[in-house]
């Protein structure tokens, strides 16, 4: 059994005993009060609550790089919409997201090239059309037979500069 290494963890053991100190348990019980998952990109300059106006408890938050409707997107979604009160799906790409600024083997070789590790035998899914990802992602999540048929969905692209969202019709 490995140490929890402590000394690389530091400080987000200071900040939890800090937030925990003052932690208040709101009683939440996991569902989505608001009924809305946001599928979006771990990029660190999202904050996907902020951007839709809400607050914990409200969403559930699905993220991966470059926002993807995965096989495993699609396995949380049909969970959280038959046991969490999901009834929307927002899929939420954003601006100058790195899934987006260079090409399959791009990434690969940049892999290689600076770490020496060879990653050509995983996808990581990058896309030189993100309207075009962001439509075969919306179409795969309206066509995946296990979610609910009313299911809604929508996609908008984040934009990291301006905080908006700009919608997609599709």
């Amino acid at each position: 059994m490995n140490e929890f290494p402590a000394n690389a963890f530091e400080d987000v053991l200071a900040a939890n005993a800090a937030y925990s100190e003052t932690f208040d348990d709101s009683a939440l019980t996991g569902i989505a009060l608001k009924g809305l998952a946001i599928i979006t990109c771990m990029d660190s300059r999202i904050s996907p609550l902020a951007v839709v106006g809400m607050e914990p408890g409200d969403v559930k938050i699905i993220r991966n790089a470059g926002a993807r409707v995965t096989d495993d997107v699609l396995r949380t979604l049909v969970l959280a919409t038959y046991l969490l009160n999901v009834n929307r799906v927002l899929v939420m790409p954003h601006t100058e997201c790195k899934m987006a600024s260079g090409s399959e083997a791009a990434i690969h070789a940049q892999i290689k090239e600076r770490f020496d590790v060879d990653t050509r035998s995983m996808e990581f899914r990058t896309v030189d059309n993100q309207v075009a990802a962001l439509q075969i992602d919306l179409d795969r999540i309206r066509a995946f037979p296990l979610l609910p048929a009313g299911l809604q969905v929508g996609g908008a692209i984040y934009d990291v500069h301006t905080g908006r969202l700009n919608i997609h019709e599709g």
